[in-house]
């Protein structure tokens, strides 16, 4: 992961002091990552003190406020897009439209949007990835089953795995924003990503038509018993066992959760991937959430901040750091290469050839924090006790129209 004699400029060179980074990537791989970059960057520069703090990734959620405000960091992870609102607008990210503008950071055209605001860059992206179905590969062809391309055909599999005596899907809601991610996509699929963004940013009405039709092609799944049983008591991790042990064929997840499965004993030959089926006659949008490094405007060696983010964002490093043996992910600087790893190779080409509706960066990323959390809530509730429906759109209608002032 060593940074190539051509980055090391002078003024990189000459770093000092202490850099500190405060980082939300807890679980095994990306902990190894984080632990690893810190290392590296360290070892370049002999005059430069790397120090990395690893926070639990629920946990920071709410914390990181109070990260930026006392006692900041230099360098923080976050999340592109809507989910840097609240910080840019309070002051506490630092803007670095002049890398961008000046050349610090080639590659990183396609995923500039994601971290702009008010017209400025406010932090580098690091990785993103798909999401989708990942599947029991063995146990479909066992049932006779084939990749559905339809939501009419995704039900006819999902009848003939019940019949089975398994479950479609596990998923594990304890945290509430697996259940947003099937909320992504069921809306995506019926309303398109349009509509998704309109409801997202509080143009759209969740009592609307609309909305309803996709609670309506949701609920064809709860009612046929497609769910595994009390997964609101699980969290996602938990809620691998029953995929594994074959009890359910499905997981709609990030390609995150590969690297679980294999560790879990799992073979290539018995896993595979399929994009969410179509619903309406609508262009295919995709969540496709994207990571970030951000420099806190309080940080006191933003020299070593702004050095670390080119190197976190170089393409040999996001090559690196992405491959099957590490995040498992994509790569976002477009001159960095996929690893050779048959997921990534699948939502690389799903990502840039089939995604034409639109990428989202996924629920409670979309949504601003507060609308995200009571929506959450609901879409919980509702794969719990889908007959609390109209409870649930009227308490979420009545947020929307609070939030969104």
């Amino acid at each position: 992961m060593a940074l190539t004699t051509a980055l090391v400029t002078p003024a990189m060179a000459e770093l000092s002091g202490t850099l500190r980074i405060m980082s939300d990537m807890s679980n095994p791989a990306p902990r190894a990552i984080m632990e690893g970059l810190a290392a590296d960057f360290d070892a370049m520069h002999p005059n430069l003190t790397v120090e990395v703090e690893i926070v639990d990734r629920e946990a920071w959620k709410s914390q990181i406020r109070n990260a930026l405000t006392a006692d900041a960091p230099d360098v923080i992870n976050w999340y592109a897009a809507n989910r840097m609102g609240p910080y840019v607008k309070a002051g506490l990210f630092e803007d670095i439209s002049d890398m961008y503008a000046n050349g610090d950071l080639p590659g990183l055209d396609s995923v500039k949007g994601a971290m702009t605001m008010d017209g400025k860059q406010w932090g580098v992206p690091y990785t993103y990835y798909q999401w989708g179905i990942y599947y029991r590969e063995d146990i479909f062809k066992d049932l006779g089953l084939s990749e559905p391309t339809t939501f009419d055909e995704e039900i006819a599999n999902c009848q003939k795995i019940v019949d089975s005596g398994r479950k479609c899907y596990t998923i594990g809601s304890k945290f509430l924003w697996t259940a947003g991610g099937w909320f992504d996509y069921m809306n995506m699929r019926t309303n398109g990503f349009d509509f998704h963004m309109q409801l997202a940013t509080g143009q759209a009405s969740w009592t609307s038509d609309e909305v309803k039709a996709t609670f309506a092609n949701w609920r064809k799944l709860i009612d046929m018993g497609a769910f595994i049983d009390d997964h609101q008591t699980y969290s996602w991790q938990e809620a691998l066992p029953p995929f594994v042990n074959g009890e359910a064929t499905a997981y709609l997840m990030g390609n995150f959760v590969v690297p679980h499965l294999r560790e879990a004993g799992l073979t290539d030959e018995q896993i595979d991937f399929y994009q969410f089926p179509k619903i309406a006659d609508v262009p295919m949008g995709e969540d496709a959430p994207t990571d970030t490094f951000h420099i806190a405007s309080g940080a006191k060696n933003k020299e070593a901040a702004r050095a670390f983010l080119q190197y976190v964002t170089s393409a040999d490093v996001q090559t690196k750091i992405n491959a099957g043996s590490g995040l498992g992910q994509l790569p976002v600087n477009a001159n960095s290469s996929v690893d050779d790893d048959e997921f990534l190779n699948q939502g690389f080409d799903m990502l840039s050839n089939n995604a034409t509706g639109g990428i989202a960066q996924f629920f409670d990323r979309d949504f601003p924090a507060e609308m995200a959390s009571v929506g959450m809530e609901g879409l919980q509730e509702f794969m719990v006790f889908p007959d609390n429906l109209d409870d649930i759109l009227n308490r979420l209608e009545a947020a929307r129209t609070r939030i969104y002032k």
